[in-house]
């Protein structure tokens, strides 16, 4: 290790014990080096974090580049590559907080991601020039040392947006109070076989403690898929007839928008959205069904025609067969994702095509009726951008 990162490290070590005494529970929790300013380089983590890759391979990579990856920072100089192999191995870093996340607390806070078009390296299986550049996730753990997962606190979905994209991460320990943080690339789940791929971060906020509640619960390992209904239906059948009693009030529902069938250039704007009226999903499944197929094809349409138009794929879910809004997120960002893979395996850039899932949060319609929540679960489409 050279002087100037032992040196480095050896401020961490300093600091810390004197961040955290100026820590109380009421303050934000800081990263050490949030947006992994370095020295671009290959094969060596930011100063700061702590590698946490298999041995035997190389470390993460300071971007930009290194491996032909050009994308510019989002913030700063530099940011952080990690790469998943074919090869059944990842990469990973991790960091001692300032104070520890505590155990049933719940806390937020953001980072920049996004996918690097070309991260050209040697393929471990082949020997041979390979891109890895097939979409990854991100696991973020909590831990009592470095590398440690005693707790896996969050898990998106892969990563298919090429421009940085700023992700909202709501955290919330179960099992104990964790003084460590592991961000980890992983591959898409469940994995058929490893591949090459790459996820870029930039730009991490301080964690803040934040009220537990509908909107602010954690985003823990997505829930796996429920058993197959042996009826095709296209809405969720409620689980409980009542509404869950929670903290805050209810949203008040949005007012309706135009559909699909709508949809033409000279009426489309910046932030305006369109109902996908149908477009169904078998109960609690995010499997895309064959009667979908013609309203994702007027969809399809409308993008090719207009290759300069940016859009955010919505999923949403009604609030009887979730009550738990993890779970609800979860199904709602499924469903999104299917609609956004669906066009994208038809041609559309994955660049112009991001999906959210919003969990029961935005209902449309009271979900106390079952007509209302037959409404409220939907799949929505928003123009993010347009010319440009």
């Amino acid at each position: 290790m050279s002087f100037e990162r032992k040196l480095g490290w050896l401020i961490v070590v300093l600091t810390l014990p004197l961040m955290a005494a100026a820590q109380t529970k009421e303050a934000p929790i800081i990263f050490f080096n949030p947006s992994f300013e370095d020295v671009p380089k290959a094969g060596e983590a930011p100063n700061g974090w702590y590698d946490c890759g298999k041995a035997g391979e190389t470390p993460p990579d300071v971007q930009p580049g290194a491996f032909s990856v050009v994308k510019v920072p989002s913030h700063g100089n530099t940011y952080l590559g990690l790469v998943v192999r074919d090869n059944e191995t990842w990469e990973g870093v991790s960091q001692r907080l300032s104070r520890p996340l505590e155990k049933d607390h719940c806390y937020e806070f953001t980072m920049d991601v996004c996918r690097a078009e070309l991260y050209l390296s040697t393929s471990k299986l082949t020997g041979q020039e390979a891109n890895y550049a097939t979409p990854a996730k991100l696991r973020i753990y909590g831990g009592t040392g470095f590398c440690s997962k005693a707790e896996l606190l969050y898990e998106t979905s892969v990563i298919t947006n090429t421009r940085w994209l700023g992700h909202t991460f709501r955290l919330s320990p179960k099992n104990g109070n964790y003084q460590y943080v592991f961000f980890e690339a992983y591959y898409k789940t469940p994995v058929l076989f490893p591949y090459n791929g790459n996820i870029l971060l930039d730009n991490a906020s301080p964690i803040r403690a934040v009220v537990c509640g509908p909107d602010k619960m954690p985003n823990p390992k997505p829930s796996p898929p429920i058993a197959a209904n042996t009826k095709s239906v296209p809405n969720d059948k409620p689980k409980v007839t009542t509404q869950p009693k929670v903290d805050t009030p209810a949203k008040r529902p949005e007012p309706a928008k135009p559909a699909m069938a709508e949809i033409e250039r000279k009426t489309v704007s910046k932030g305006r959205v369109y109902r996908l009226d149908k477009v169904y999903f078998d109960t609690g499944k995010f499997d895309l069904k064959p009667e979908s197929e013609p309203e994702l094809t007027k969809f399809f349409t409308f993008l090719k025609e207009n290759p300069d138009v940016i859009v955010e794929v919505r999923g949403h879910t009604n609030n009887a067969m979730y009550p738990d809004s993890s779970s609800a997120y979860s199904l709602s960002t499924n469903r999104a994702k299917s609609v956004a893979d669906w066009l994208v395996s038809k041609g559309i850039s994955a660049s112009r095509v991001q999906y959210k899932g919003y969990g029961w949060k935005m209902p449309v319609e009271p979900n106390t009726t079952p007509e209302g929540r037959r409404k409220n679960q939907r799949v929505e489409v928003k123009i993010l951008n347009m010319n440009g």
